[in-house]
């Protein structure tokens, strides 16, 4: 990746810093003229030499990590978000299966209104007033989940070592959706999935440097977040507005991998029950 950003020639970096002036609402310091636009030019720089790294080894999702970013100035952020925009899959910090699993749920709803975006959740709202998620990551959340114009941003990130990195700023529209996990069991693989409304935040979100979602989880912020743990759910999730939840039923069945739906219709003593029945089920099947 370091000689392939080296490679990018100048002239590319113009055109997508124009690219970018049509698209974004960027921050002045990082702007054309601005004390510190050489970093905006160097996550520029960062997404065609990814971009194209990807499209010579016909490859439809990567991951990064902020531990291993050899000489790298920036961990990528802008340009992860602009490549997940694009269709492509992520995972942060090396995480291959929500990587994989992005990049089929960007495949299955291609076309389709909505977004499908790289998330975790950051932290939860118990109250006062209706429980609620955080979503959001470091940098990574894609713009397609929003249809507010970004603000391209600058701001230090305290791990890693490295540059302050760009990233773009934004909420993520209310819609119906749902978050999706998907975890190896050692002989297999499990998806985990939580019916969700995203909605806006109660308030302004000005300290918060990265996008973000808020979502309410179905059936409850307290019997979601207990029937994730029961079916071990995983660190990092993909969000989708755009997946519709038999679509998703449909894969794991051709996929032949357990899918666990909390809905609103979710009660832990049945929950429980249908982990234990999966079980046994997946292990006779696999004796066939």
């Amino acid at each position: 990746m370091v000689d392939l950003v080296a490679a990018v020639e100048p002239s590319a970096v113009d055109a997508l810093i124009n690219e970018y002036e049509k698209l974004f609402d960027i921050a002045p310091e990082i702007a054309k003229g601005g004390p510190r636009h050489d970093s905006l030019r160097y996550q520029a720089t960062i997404e065609i030499a990814l971009e194209r790294f990807l499209e010579a080894g016909n490859f439809g999702a990567f991951t990064t990590n902020f531990e291993d970013l050899g000489a790298l100035k920036q961990l990528p952020g802008l340009a992860v978000q602009r490549l997940m925009s694009k269709g492509y899959g992520f995972g942060g910090e090396g995480d291959w299966k929500t990587s994989a699993l992005l990049r089929i749920i960007k495949a299955m709803t291609e076309g389709l209104p909505g977004g499908t975006s790289f998330m975790e959740d950051y932290t939860y709202h118990f109250g006062p007033g209706e429980p609620k998620v955080l979503g959001a990551h470091m940098l990574e959340v894609c713009p397609t989940i929003s249809t507010q114009r970004p603000r391209c941003e600058i701001h230090p990130l305290g791990i890693g070592g490295k540059d302050d990195p760009v990233r773009l700023v934004f909420n993520a529209q209310p819609a119906q959706g749902r978050v999706v996990g998907l975890m190896d069991l050692g002989d297999r693989f499990r998806i985990v999935s939580n019916d969700i409304e995203v909605v806006n935040p109660d308030k302004d979100l000005k300290s918060l440097p990265v996008a973000c979602a808020v979502w309410k989880p179905a059936p409850t912020l307290a019997t979601s977040a207990e029937a994730w743990i029961y079916a071990g759910g995983s660190h990092h999730t993909v969000l989708s507005t755009a997946l519709d939840p038999e679509a998703l039923t449909d894969f794991a069945q051709i996929a032949q991998v357990e899918h666990l739906r909390i809905s609103d219709s979710t009660t832990i003593d049945g929950f429980q029950k249908e982990i234990r029945w999966n079980g046994a089920f997946f292990k006779l099947s696999s004796l066939t």
